[in-house]
């Protein structure tokens, strides 16, 4: 009796002994798999690992909506509408018809305690009013501090003092397949938070124009995601998953009108040093390296003898320009710029974007299948590291045309000892009197003028008119007048 229980007894432990080493083989290979697919769907930071599944937990989106929702603004503007005086209209009621306030409305983000507020240039462009609503629904008039239609970006304050904002982050650190948050008020639906990952960096998606007075080109290298952005997300955030401000949505890619899949956001870093130069000096500083480039394709790089396509090639240099003093020269491939890898023209603007004229900046460059490093400083529109003061911006919309100083060589030809020179004409009082392009402006309203700054000063302080005098490449001398 007592060998049966024995025996009995040793089964059984047999058996449950088997039973748990079976289930132990099975948890250790089926874990990690059930794992993956019940937290895949919540996170973007599962990978793989040496042929494992490297389960970590889910990104927690709540705390950046927390650090960013109340930092998010409904900016509402009024805009005096193009509707064509309707003549049945007058002719019945025998009055002349008023001209309507067209409304419309759009996001923005408090960047600072003491009520500046960023959003898009397109959001208060030509606003007669406009008005910011809190996320506690307080509203404030505000003020315009300073735009920037290259960049598609505008500075707004309120009086207020003590209010939430986001913090700052570094797009140039962010990357593809990374949560993120949009933050805005679409369709007038207050302070909506929708989620997505960084689809793509540095797009071009040709939305934005040149600056039709100065003639700079437009800067396009949005961050795009697929995170849900309508009509009124126009000017909100977007926000990195720890909550820091990373870019500014801007544009959505549809047919529709309304979102299809893509959207995208003007990167942080760019914002950082367009706010900072509108705070500053009511305008944007841009600075220029003084080549003419394309993108590498692998014809190009065939051709030059380069086997990596990644880079921004050279084809020439502007003389007195800032790369050709630094001794960059037609042929050569950008690859950084500082610490930072440059694959396309995309990548290079961007860059460049954040600096000032007068600052220095190191390139790195493939000349002749050999890296060379070299300090590049930058220089203005003009040709040199001043600052360019707000009031000259003015003058030149004005005007509507770019300025440049006259070179030595065309004043000795022309025997004139000084003038500026109408390098080109957009719209305004130039081409509205019928001055065309090329013409060197000598004098204006009696008063010599030898530098772009001379005339800026002179147009400035004219109180009822302008007469210019000047003479064309061909020796011809003309005269204009306008007022102001």
């Amino acid at each position: 009796m007592k060998t049966e229980i024995k025996t009995i007894t040793l089964g059984l432990a047999l058996a449950v002994g088997g039973g748990l080493t079976s289930i132990a083989i099975y948890k250790q290979f089926e874990s990690p798999t059930k794992n993956y697919v019940q937290n895949h769907e919540l996170s973007s930071n599962n990978h793989f690992t040496s042929n494992n599944l490297d389960v970590v937990q889910p990104t927690n989106l709540e705390i950046a909506a927390n650090r960013s929702i109340n930092a998010v603004v409904h900016v509402k503007t009024e805009i005096l509408s193009n509707r064509p005086v309707d003549p049945f209209f007058q002719y019945f009621y025998g009055k002349r018809q008023q001209p309507q306030l067209a409304k419309s409305s759009g996001s923005g983000v408090i960047i600072s305690n003491d009520g500046f507020i960023v959003t898009n240039n397109h959001v208060i462009d030509k606003a007669q009013k406009i008005s910011i609503t809190l996320n506690n629904n307080k509203s404030y008039d505000a003020e315009v501090i300073g735009t920037d239609p290259n960049t598609d970006l505008a500075l707004l304050k309120i009086d207020e003092e003590e209010l939430p904002f986001i913090v700052y982050g570094n797009s140039n650190d962010i990357n593809i397949g990374e949560w993120v948050l949009a933050v805005g008020n679409p369709y007038n639906l207050t302070s909506t938070v929708t989620a997505g990952i960084v689809s793509a960096k540095s797009r071009d998606i040709n939305i934005l124009q040149n600056d039709p007075y100065s003639g700079m080109s437009a800067i396009e290298s949005f961050i795009q995601t697929d995170a849900a952005v309508n009509p009124g997300n126009s000017g909100g955030a977007l926000v990195s998953s720890t909550g820091e401000l990373i870019g500014i949505n801007s544009a959505i890619q549809s047919k529709t009108g309304s979102y299809s899949g893509y959207s995208f956001a003007i990167p942080v870093n760019i914002v950082k040093k367009v706010v900072k130069d509108l705070k500053e000096f009511g305008n944007v500083q841009r600075a220029f390296i003084g080549v003419s480039i394309r993108n590498l394709d692998e014809s190009l790089a065939k051709e030059i003898g380069i086997e990596d396509i990644n880079g921004v090639y050279i084809n020439e240099t502007i003389e007195s320009g800032s790369a050709a003093q630094a001794g960059i020269k037609s042929g050569d491939v950008i690859k950084m710029v500082g610490s930072k890898t440059i694959k396309n023209v995309t990548e290079l603007q961007e860059q460049i974007s954040q600096f000032r004229p007068g600052d220095k900046v190191m390139i790195t460059l493939n000349r002749d299948g050999e890296l060379k490093e070299l300090p590049v400083v930058l220089k203005n529109q003009n040709g040199n590291e001043d600052v360019i003061d707000n009031s000259i911006n003015k003058s030149l919309k004005l005007l509507g045309a770019k300025i440049i100083d006259a070179s030595d060589k065309e004043l000795k030809q022309l025997k004139i000892k000084q003038g500026v020179k109408v390098a080109e004409l957009y719209s305004g009082k130039l081409r509205s009197v019928g001055v065309r392009e090329g013409f060197i402006i000598t004098s204006i309203n009696r008063t010599s003028v030898s530098t772009v700054e001379d005339l800026t000063t002179i147009i400035n302080n004219a109180r009822s008119g302008i007469f210019i005098e000047g003479i064309y490449g061909n020796g011809r001398r003309e005269y204009f007048a306008f007022g102001v």
